[in-house]
Formats: C-alpha cells, sequence, structure tokens
C-alpha cells in the first residue's frame, strides 16, 4: 500500500495529474457586505455587526464542495492552509499601532479648498468649512474607523498643491499654523522634460515603441528628437498653463498620432522620429496660441 501511495506522490509532483479533475472543500466567501458610515463609536459597533450579519446571510464561512483541476486545487489548498496560519487581530493591532507612530498622510490638491477673505460665496463658505473638517484630524484626535480607534497626534500630515490662482495665505490661519514648514518646487526644465523621457523604467518613448511593436512597427528616437520635445513641452508651459510632466503625455500623442492610427496598415515598418519629425507634427501647433491651448 506504502509502495502504491509513493508512486502517486512521485507522479504527482511530477506533475501527470496536473489536468485530473478533483473535488475540494472551498469556504464561501459570500456577497460583498454593505456599510453603515457612522461617526461614533456605537454606530461603529452597529456597523460591524450589520456588516456580520449580511455575511452570514450571504453565505459566507460555509464550505462546499468544488470540482477543479489538480493545478488549481493545489492554489487553493495552499491559500487556505497560509491563511489559518494568520493572526488576523494581531496584524490589526500592529498596523494600527504603526499607523498612529509611523504613518503618513498626504493631501493633495489643498489649493482647491483655499478662499480669498474677501470673498463670501457659497462656493468659499463650502471651502473653509472643509479646512475646518479636516483641522481637528491634523491637530491631533482620536478618529473611529472600521478596525477601531486610531490616534492621529503623532502622523505626519504633509499637504501640496499648485497653488495657481490662490496662495498658501489663503488658508484660514489655524489650517496654516498646522504646517509650520513651507517648501515652494521649481517649475520643470528642457532639462528634467528629458530625464522623464530617458530615465524611468516605464518611460513614454519606451511604452509607446511597446505598444506600436504590437503592430509589427519598430520606432526609433533620436536624441535631437529627444531634446526637441522636451523643448516643446518647457515653452508651452511657460506660455500657456504649467501642468507640468503631464504635457509629455498629449504632445507625444499628438506626435504619433498618424503613425499609431496607420500602424497596422504601413509598408514600411521601421520609422525614425527625428527633430524634423517633431518640428513637421508640433512647431506650427506650439506656435499658435490658439492651437496650442489644445495640447492639454
Amino acid at each position: 500500500m506504502s509502495g502504491t501511495r509513493e508512486k502517486f506522490r512521485k507522479m504527482l509532483r511530477d506533475g501527470k495529474f496536473e489536468d485530473r479533475m478533483v473535488e475540494v472543500s472551498v469556504q464561501q466567501s459570500g456577497m460583498p457586505s454593505f456599510e453603515i458610515f457612522a461617526g461614533g463609536s456605537n454606530m461603529e459597533d452597529l456597523e460591524s455587526a450589520m456588516s456580520n450579519i449580511s455575511s452570514m446571510l450571504m453565505g459566507a464561512g460555509r464550505n462546499k464542495r468544488k470540482t477543479t483541476s489538480v493545478k488549481e486545487a493545489r492554489t487553493i489548498i495552499m491559500d487556505d492552509q497560509l491563511d489559518k496560519l494568520v493572526d488576523h487581530d494581531k496584524i490589526v493591532e500592529e498596523a494600527k499601532e504603526r499607523v498612529e507612530q509611523m504613518g503618513i498622510i498626504f493631501i493633495d490638491e489643498i489649493d482647491k479648498v483655499a478662499s480669498k477673505s474677501e470673498r463670501s460665496s457659497g462656493i468659499d463658505v463650502s471651502r473653509e468649512g472643509v479646512q475646518r473638517d479636516i483641522l481637528p484630524i491634523v491637530e491631533g484626535s482620536k478618529v473611529n474607523t472600521k478596525f477601531g480607534v486610531i490616534d492621529t497626534r503623532h502622523i505626519l500630515f504633509i499637504a501640496a498643491g499648485a497653488f495657481s490662482i490662490s496662495k498658501p495665505s489663503d488658508l484660514i490661519p489655524e489650517f496654516q499654523g498646522r504646517f509650520p514648514l513651507r517648501v515652494e518646487l521649481e517649475s520643470l526644465h528642457a532639462g528634467d522634460f528629458k530625464r522623464i523621457l530617458l530615465e524611468p523604467k516605464n518611460a513614454l518613448t519606451k511604452q509607446y515603441k511597446a505598444l506600436l511593436e504590437t503592430e509589427g512597427v519598430t520606432v526609433v528616437f533620436t536624441d535631437d528628437a529627444i531634446d526637441r520635445m522636451s523643448n516643446l513641452a518647457a515653452e508651452v508651459n511657460s506660455t500657456m498653463e504649467n501642468i507640468g510632466a503631464r504635457r509629455l503625455h498629449t504632445i507625444m500623442e499628438m506626435l504619433l498620432e498618424d503613425i499609431s492610427f496607420n500602424a497596422s496598415n504601413m509598408t514600411e515598418k521601421n520609422v525614425e522620429i527625428d527633430r524634423a519629425y517633431v518640428d513637421e507634427r508640433l512647431k506650427d501647433i506650439v506656435q499658435d496660441q490658439d492651437l496650442s491651448r489644445y495640447i492639454l
């Protein structure tokens, strides 16, 4: 009997049963449970209780038999066993401690809630209300979450915004006082755009090359083409709205629009993008102030 078992074990390890169908017991996860948005601790308990009731009604936690291949069954059983080794209560406890002691919260687009003091329209009152809602959390308070109460006193808050229309001083004084360190970033220059086009692992030039290769088209960007695109991006940002590196997305899209559209029908599959090609596609648009507005 042991010899037969060893024989089957060897065949299983050699992958000879990968496509065989077997029955495994899997735990039903149920339908996604609904959440109740609450403000107090008692309501937080009610939310948890209602979620548990919803999961029970949906059949979560029950085991059912499922017919699947040996290959898939191995993954199901491994995930189930790994899950049993995890102490979820300890994970939640450690996560809460890390958040409270080492957490960093980044608030982007903070300039959108700034309003000038001389204006008193409805939208400005609403913006000030948002600042006052955020203020207690930044100052340090206890916030109820689905994992328990989080103390925000030691969490680092970082706020950022373009402030192209408003100024940091347009924020309410109490809010400004909670961000004592202020750093102003410089606008991107042509050299920065060039690095963005070349250095990242998923740079735009590499993405477009890979995309067009799926159509059998090989695109090569010359150094002078990269320089020209970088200069044009910096030029448009300086004369029009400064949207940073996002400018490169639309410049690349307009530059390769014809090639992308006709890639499957092109007879010449090797395309070199040089400075002359960039000027031909983009020079008139950049020089025309009205048309350059459409290079978002």
